[in-house]
């Protein structure tokens, strides 16, 4: 069972360790999601286990990993590039995730962080302080973005956990 991760524990790590902790993070997902029935992995929750279904919840970490991915890629190549915002709520409100496989949602999930730990590994220890501008958070380095990308997918995976031992 993934406890529940802080921020500042990422925000810490060296670039070598953070991407060793972004490539090895998808392990923190629970194995049993792919046994889901069709009808487990569409039950929502109260309390503990946060309010999505476990269907919702795997769309909503590709899609923010998506987000994330392409936020550092922006700040490597170009010059201080402004980010956007998402609203993820309007992607489950809109039914995005009704139709996801799993095991499909869980493949993409995999392949993009195996793919981003490749390109990660492959950068140069000053790429880590390039810089791009959120919103709302201001200045963001690439490093500052990893970090939250992969403590994003342990905070979820946390919440999985407790879904999973409402449901077997």
């Amino acid at each position: 069972m993934s406890a529940k991760p802080e921020i500042s524990a990422f925000l810490a790590l060296s670039h070598s360790d953070l991407t060793g902790a972004y490539t090895s993070g998808i392990s923190k997902i629970h194995p049993g999601l792919a046994d889901l029935t069709e009808e487990k992995a569409d039950r929502t929750f109260e309390g503990a286990a946060g309010a999505w279904s476990c269907r919702m919840l795997l769309g909503h970490l590709l899609d923010a990993e998506m987000a994330f991915v392409h936020r550092m890629r922006r700040a490597v190549a170009e010059e201080r590039p402004a980010f956007t915002v998402w609203q993820e709520d309007d992607f489950i409100d809109k039914g995005l995730y009704r139709s996801a496989s799993i095991d499909e949602t869980m493949q993409a999930l995999r392949s993009l962080r195996n793919w981003t730990g490749s390109w990660l590994k492959s950068l140069a220890g000053e790429e880590f302080s390039r810089v791009g501008l959120h919103p709302q958070r201001g200045e963001q380095t690439v490093h500052t973005i990893l970090s939250y990308c992969t403590w994003h997918l342990e905070h979820h995976a946390h919440f999985l956990d407790e879904k999973m031992k409402r449901l077997i």
